[in-house]
């Protein structure tokens, strides 16, 4: 049989790298002849991903619950994926918008079919259901803690009235003061929920590790270096901006619209699960954080996600 030289030029680029390793082209070869060819389901692993929904009652309700939270969960580690990529900053300017869109395409569609959960559960059923989950909490999402700690410093993600006192120290002691850590306190006793004993338990080191190894390459220094060295193009800029309301305003207002859905009730709020403080955790407004400080006016970080948040309130507490 004839070789053709598109044919003939693979074989000599598969030689050549086989080569490379110490590795024959031809014993690899004859092993695609006892190969099987790899159908869909197996290469996706659907089996699997479809036997790791276990819900703990038997109201209907709950598989909607933990799909859409496994789905969330898989789409952080694509946003993740992404920054891994962009952390060595030797990008064009074509590539840093290619992969900023990408987040924000990530963060848009999860925003979107946030409605899942706000409009797509019966609020009975979630109420039922939701003690028997106690005291887990989406709060407790390792991912997006780490995809904040990646796209900014840390000094970013303390609150602004102990901000200042916190510049200038060593990650270890920023951690400390983290803003989500607020979230999961007792207001009556001021003691840590059982939620975040958990979750720092198990996760703490890791995290401060992770902080530690984005310190000077988080997305934040990054635009800090193309600030500096004048590479900041209109386009990229607006690109910037966008991921910043996305992660920071729109995707947490998502979360405050469950919330008032299926915990807010005239006169009386249901306390999240997992005992997290969520009229005062979730609104953008009340934490102000930003990952990118440097690209907005005072004003703009002055009213962060306020006049949304004015809206819901007012809709659904009057």
């Amino acid at each position: 049989m004839e070789i053709s030289q598109k044919r003939q030029e693979l074989l000599e680029k598969l030689n050549a790298k086989f080569d490379a390793d110490g590795q024959k082209l031809d014993d690899y070869l004859e092993g695609l002849l006892y190969n099987n060819y790899e159908p869909y389901w197996r290469y996706v692993a659907v089996d699997a991903l479809l036997a790791l929904q276990h819900p703990k009652t038997d109201i209907p309700d709950e598989m909607i619950f933990i799909a859409y939270h496994q789905i969330t969960e898989l789409y952080f580690k694509l946003i993740i994926h992404e920054l891994d990529q962009m952390s060595t900053g030797e990008l064009s300017m074509e590539r840093w918008e290619d992969k900023i869109t990408r987040i924000v395409r990530y963060l848009k569609n999860l925003i979107d079919s946030f409605d899942i959960m706000i409009e797509g559960m019966e609020r009975d059923q979630f109420l039922k259901f939701r003690m028997s989950l106690l005291p887990a909490s989406g709060f407790q999402s390792a991912q997006f803690r780490k995809i904040e700690m990646a796209c900014t410093d840390m000094i970013q993600l303390i609150p602004e009235n102990i901000r200042e006192n916190s510049r200038g120290k060593l990650i270890t002691e920023q951690y400390d003061h983290i803003y989500w850590k607020a979230g999961s306190i007792e207001e009556g006793t001021g003691a840590k929920t059982l939620t975040l004993k958990q979750f720092e338990e198990y996760y703490e080191t890791e995290f401060i590790e992770w902080a530690n190894s984005w310190e000077n390459r988080n997305l934040n220094q990054q635009l800090i270096k193309l600030q500096a060295e004048n590479k900041l193009s209109p386009s990229l800029l607006a690109h910037f901006k966008t991921l910043d309301v996305y992660l920071n305003i729109n995707w947490r207002l998502s979360h405050y619209r469950s919330a008032v859905r299926y915990l807010a009730a005239k006169g009386v709020d249901v306390p999240a699960t997992g005992g997290t403080n969520w009229q005062r955790f979730l609104p953008p407004r009340f934490q102000r954080i930003i990952a990118f400080p440097s690209i907005w006016t005072e004003e703009e970080k002055a009213n962060w996600g306020k006049s949304w948040v004015d809206e819901q309130l007012f809709t659904n507490k009057s």
